[in-house]
C-alpha cells in the first residue's frame, strides 16, 4: 500500500513540475546511479558531458533507503541508469519501479563480467551456531572490480553518444590508470603484514580482503544486531587474534562493536563503504588497515 501511495505522489509531481518531454533538453547526458561510488565512476568517464545524480544519498544505507518522488522525476529525464547489478537491497526492492518511470532509458549493469563472491554470516545460538550464505553485493570495494565497473559504464555512455566515443575512451583510460596506481599502493601498504585479520560490523569488505589476502571477521549476524552470545564470541575471537580495532560503517548502529571494543580495550574506527571520492577513500582505508595490522 505504501509503495502505491509513493507512486501516486510521483505522478502528481511529474504533472506539477511539467512534462519532461516538453522541457528544454540539456546538452549533457542525464545519468542516474544507485550509489555514490558509481557517481564517481560515471563522472570520471562522462566528465563535462554528463550530469550525474544518485538515488541513495550520502549517509543513507542502500539496505534500507526508499527513493523520493523528486528522485523519480530525475529518473524520468535520464538517458542512462547505472545499477550496481548485485543483490543489494535497494535495487532488489526498487529497481523495477525505478526503471518503469523511464522505459526509454539505457541501463548499464556495473556488475557485468564480475564473479560474485559468496557471503557467509555465522549466527550464534546458546547451544550452537549455523551459517547463512548468499552473493556478496559489495563489488565496488575492490579496485580490480572498480576497473570492470568503469568499463561497463563507458559502454553505457558510448551506446547513447557514439559520436563522442574517443572523448569517453580518453577519460576512461585516465581513470583506469588511477585505479591501477591505487591497486599497487594498497598492495604495497599491506605486503609485509603478518596478522592479516580485521574485524568489522557489517561484512562489506570481502572483495578487498580477497584481493589483498586479508581475512574479514564480521560481527553482524544475518543482517541483524549480534546477540549477547554473538558479542561474547567475537570478544573471544578478538582476544585470540590480537585484534584491537573494530571497523564500523556510519550507516549502521555501532552499539555492538562498542561493547566488544570496551571488553578488549580496543577502539571502534569508522570506515565508509559508500564515500563518493573512491580513490581517496580506499587509500584511507588501506592506510588504516596497514597501521593496525602487525
Amino acid at each position: 500500500m505504501q509503495r502505491h501511495i509513493f507512486f501516486i505522489l510521483f505522478i502528481i509531481l511529474i504533472f506539477t513540475t511539467g512534462c519532461p518531454q516538453q522541457e528544454k533538453e540539456s546538452d549533457k547526458i542525464n545519468v542516474v546511479v544507485s550509489i555514490m561510488p558509481l557517481a564517481e565512476f560515471a563522472e570520471k568517464v562522462g566528465r563535462d558531458k554528463a550530469s550525474v545524480s544518485v538515488m541513495v544519498p550520502p549517509g543513507a544505507s542502500p539496505h534500507t533507503y526508499e527513493p523520493t518522488p523528486a528522485q523519480l522525476v530525475k529518473v524520468s529525464k535520464a538517458k542512462l541508469y547505472v545499477k550496481v547489478g548485485t543483490p543489494i537491497e535497494f535495487e532488489l526492492a526498487w529497481l523495477d519501479k525505478i526503471l518503469s518511470a523511464n522505459k526509454d532509458m539505457v541501463v548499464s549493469d556495473a556488475s557485468y563480467g564480475i564473479e560474485l563472491m559468496n557471503m557467509a554470516h555465522k549466527h550464534h545460538h546458546e547451544q550452537n551456531e549455523h551459517s547463512y550464505t548468499g552473493d556478496d553485493p559489495h563489488i565496488w570495494l575492490s579496485p580490480k572490480n572498480a576497473k570492470i565497473m568503469v568499463e561497463n559504464i563507458y559502454n553505457g555512455f558510448i551506446s547513447i553518444d557514439p559520436d563522442n566515443k574517443e572523448y569517453y575512451a580518453e577519460n576512461k583510460k585516465s581513470y583506469l590508470e588511477d585505479l591501477d596506481s591505487l591497486d599497487l599502493e594498497i598492495e604495497q601498504l599491506l605486503a609485509d603484514k603478518i596478522n592479516r585479520r580485521f574485524m568489522v560490523y557489517h561484512p562489506a569488505w570481502a572483495y578487498l580482503a580477497r584481493d589483498y589476502n586479508l581475512k574479514q571477521i564480521s560481527v553482524e549476524e544475518e543482517g541483524k544486531e549480534p546477540t549477547a552470545r554473538g558479542i561474547q564470541f567475537h570478544i573471544e575471537q578478538a582476544r585470540k587474534q590480537n585484534i584491537k580495532v573494530i571497523f564500523a560503517s556510519p550507516q549502521f548502529n555501532t552499539e555492538g562493536v562498542e561493547v566488544i571494543a570496551r571488553e578488549i580495550k580496543g577502539q571502534v574506527v569508522l570506515i565508509d563503504p559508500l564515500e563518493k571520492d573512491y580513490i581517496t577513500n580506499m587509500k584511507k582505508i588501506a592506510r588504516v588497515l596497514s597501521d593496525i595490522m602487525e
